[in-house]
C-alpha cells in the first residue's frame, strides 16, 4: 500500500502540472467561477486516481511492486 500513495503523491503533481496549461476562462460562460473551479477540481481529481490505478496495475501485473 506504500507503493500506491507514492504513486498518488507522483501523479498529483503531473495532473495538477498538466491541467495547469488549460485555460479554463475561455470554456466556461462568464460569471461561473465556482462552478468552474468545482468542475476543475473534481476533474482533477478522476485524473489522479485514474492515472494512480492504471499504474499501479501495471506495476502489479508486471510484479515491480
Amino acid at each position: 500500500m506504500k507503493g500506491k500513495f507514492i504513486l498518488y503523491i507522483f501523479s498529483t503533481i503531473f495532473v495538477i502540472w498538466a491541467m495547469d496549461s488549460v485555460d479554463i476562462n475561455k470554456i466556461f460562460k462568464k460569471n461561473k467561477i465556482i462552478q468552474a473551479q468545482i468542475l476543475y477540481f473534481f476533474l482533477g481529481i478522476s485524473l489522479i486516481y485514474l492515472v494512480t490505478n492504471f499504474f499501479w496495475d501495471l506495476f502489479t501485473s508486471l510484479k515491480i511492486f
